[in-house]
């Protein structure tokens, strides 16, 4: 699909692609994670188990490159959680966030997963996608099956947000 980027100082953009991650595109995953990571605003994942999980991610590609992904990670039929989003910072502010978010919220439809759940550090922009903030405690499915092994698991500062499906 091709995604129509804002313009900036009057100029036009070029238009920029969401699709399914390839393995060719991991590279370009692991970038972005590490570089979020490193500044403290996601949590590391290796390229391996990036790999592992690539069917589970959305791109968008400018010009060639990886500037922005997601990943949808199913708990149950009940439950689903978008992981790993993150956009280039140049790319900020283009809605490019919102265009993957919206793609991972269509797959989890077109799955019938009743819920949607995101940890996050940026509420605001969950909650402009129909979001609301929860307690953490009413995903166990989360927390005992990937929160226990995370090393922020008994200080953890992330916000839960959830949307019914």
């Amino acid at each position: 699909m091709k995604v129509a980027s804002a313009p900036r100082s009057g100029l036009r953009q070029p238009q920029a692609t969401d699709r399914p991650a390839r393995s060719d595109d991991l590279d370009g995953i692991h970038s972005l994670l590490c570089h979020y990571a490193s500044l403290g605003e996601l949590l590391p994942r290796d390229k391996t188990e990036i790999a592992d999980n690539l069917a589970h991610f959305r791109v968008v590609e400018l010009h060639g490159r990886i500037v922005g992904c997601g990943s949808l990670e199913h708990f149950s039929d009940e439950l689903a959680e978008i992981r790993s989003l993150m956009v280039e910072q140049s790319t900020k502010g283009q809605g490019l966030g919102r265009v993957i978010v919206n793609s991972l919220i269509e797959i989890a439809r077109e799955r019938e997963v009743g819920r949607l759940m995101a940890l996050t550090y940026v509420p605001d922009f969950f909650h402009k996608l129909g979001f609301k903030t929860v307690n953490k405690n009413i995903f166990p499915e989360k927390i005992w099956g990937i929160c226990v092994n995370c090393y922020k698991f008994h200080n953890c500062d992330e916000i839960a947000v959830l949307l019914e499906l």
